[in-house]
């Protein structure tokens, strides 16, 4: 009998995790997290797993690592960025276009950056999802575009992506269907690969798919 859970658990279920953990415990804005070790204990997961997705939460300003003290939880309201492009957004009722776009550059960007580093493109989590694609038939189509941005490793592209995604019309927050299937295969494999050409020409497949069946 096949799992049919993945191999391995991707970076928005241990984030997911640490949230409602934060939540249900109290963890207050300039609080200190558990340690590694803990935290490790509490999700039933490898530290060097929780240390990707606590890297992955300081991208994004979320929390903030003092050398010698621990971790502790941020007030991502402090940002600037944050502000700036919320605003933006809020203040042009025509910007829906621009914010498609912008996060497609994005998005792109990501897909070169890790095709073009093998220990990128070589990362456990597109076997799980292409594992997970192929026994269900389905993923969460938000999954496999967080995981890319995450896995490029640019903290202020990662920023500017979360609050674009907010205000996208694109619904990625919805399980592939069986039409966007092959493409999504396609798309893994040639991240699985390296293969940026493959990769980019069924990221654009799949958009294009999504787009035509909203």
């Amino acid at each position: 009998m096949q799992n049919p859970n993945p191999p391995s658990k991707m970076f928005i279920d241990i984030v997911s995790e640490l949230r409602l953990m934060i939540k249900t415990e109290g963890v207050k804005i300039g609080d200190k997290l558990p340690s590694e070790r803990v935290l490790a204990e509490k999700l039933q997961v490898g530290r060097s797993t929780v240390r990707e997705a606590l890297r992955s939460l300081e991208l994004l300003g979320l929390i903030e690592t003092r050398r010698g003290e621990g971790t502790f939880l941020a007030d991502f309201k402090k940002h600037q960025l944050v502000e700036v492009l919320s605003d933006f957004v809020m203040q042009q009722p025509n910007s829906a276009a621009d914010v498609d776009n912008t996060r497609s550059i994005h998005e792109r960007a990501a897909i070169q950056t890790i095709c073009g580093d093998p220990a990128k493109h070589a990362l456990p989590v597109w076997e799980s999802l292409y594992a997970n694609l192929e026994e269900s038939g389905s993923v969460l189509r938000e999954d496999i575009i967080r995981e890319m941005i995450v896995a490029a490793n640019n903290r202020l592209s990662l920023k500017i992506w979360f609050i674009l995604r907010q205000y996208s019309k694109i619904p990625f927050s919805q399980m592939t269907d069986e039409g966007e299937k092959p493409i999504v295969a396609e798309l893994l494999l040639g991240i699985i690969q390296g293969d940026e050409n493959k990769a980019l020409s069924a990221y654009s497949q799949w958009i294009d798919e999504i787009e035509g069946g909203k």
